[in-house]
Parts: structure tokens; sequence; C-alpha cells
């Protein structure tokens, strides 16, 4: 299991479940998180993240500079857990609401530069790296013209990225699916 995505709902056990594989992979475990914490209502759920991470486990943060941050972490014998590709999206869509209409995300250059630096860093990582992100195209068509941005943008990165990973699940109710590998 070289590279993996985890896809799945707000609260379907995706994390816990990139948590279980890495845990089970007997690997030193290193975790990028890309949650900044902003308002309370984020620190509480960073804090309970990181109270259901083993003590042992390594956390980089890396909520815009994430191809960077993997790069320097990613090693033969370790796995690494991102977690999640959705924040760190919407970190780097920061300045969308300047974009004239019609526009996508490729016309911010931050976003243009981190999505193609991960894109191109995915084939050649060394050890186990694990990916979690939101998978949002479920849902309502959002009813601002961000939050359609934001939307196109998630399942853009997430069949890039399903498309460069050797394994892909799909996470609902805590339930697996294997997707892919």
């Amino acid at each position: 299991m070289p590279t993996h995505l985890i896809l799945g709902g707000a609260r379907s056990g995706k994390s816990r479940h990139a948590e279980q594989l890495a845990a089970a992979s007997g690997l030193a475990v290193h975790v990028i998180v890309t949650a900044e914490a902003l308002d309370a209502e984020m620190a509480a759920r960073i804090a309970r993240h990181q109270a259901d991470r083993p003590a042992g486990w390594t956390v980089h943060e890396a909520p815009r500079s994430l191809a960077a941050t993997l790069a320097a972490v990613a090693a033969p014998g370790r796995c690494v857990v991102v977690d999640c590709l959705t924040l760190w999206l919407a970190n780097l869509l920061d300045g969308a609401e300047t974009l004239a209409p019609g526009d996508d995300a490729g016309a911010l250059p931050a976003f243009a530069r981190e999505r193609a630096a991960l894109l191109a860093l995915i084939p050649d990582l060394p050890g186990t790296v694990i990916f979690v992100a939101n998978e949002v195209g479920l849902g309502l068509v959002p009813e601002s013209a961000l939050g359609r941005l934001f939307r196109d943008e998630a399942g853009r990165i997430n069949q890039a990225v399903a498309a460069r990973c050797g394994h892909v699940s799909f996470v609902a109710a805590g339930l697996p699916l294997q997707l892919k590998g």
C-alpha cells in the first residue's frame, strides 16, 4: 500500500480508518495536518484529533506547503498520513472571491503552484502515504460562486490524487469500501 486515498463525508470515519491503517502498518508514523485553528470550534476539532492519535506519532503542520512538507517527511520504512486534502484546498483558495466569473482556481498562483507540486510528487513518494479527503460532491449545488468553486476544485483534486494512488477507499458510516487497488 504505497499510496492510498481515503475519501468520505463529514464524520464518516475516514480519519479513523487512516489511523488504523497507519497503526497496522508497523512503520514509524508521521501525520501531516492541514487544519488551522482560526476559531474556537476548529480548535476543539483539532484537539479531538490530537487526543485520538497515539502519543508516539510525529505531527507536522502544513496548512499550505503540503508538497514540500510531504517531500521532507516521506521516507522508506515510514507511514505518512495526510489529514486532510480538503482543508489544504480551502487554505489555498484564499483570495478566490476575487476571481472573474468562469475562472477556476488555477488562476490563483499559490493554488496552481501547490496543486502541481503535489500531483507531480505523488508517483515517486517513498514509503507508505495515506491521504484523507472529503467527498463533497454528493450534496446540493452550493448557492454561492465561491462554494461551487470549492466543490468543483475538491472534486478535481480528489480525481487527480485518486488517479496517482495505488489504493482508493470510500468510507461511509465507519465502513471502508475499496474502490481501487
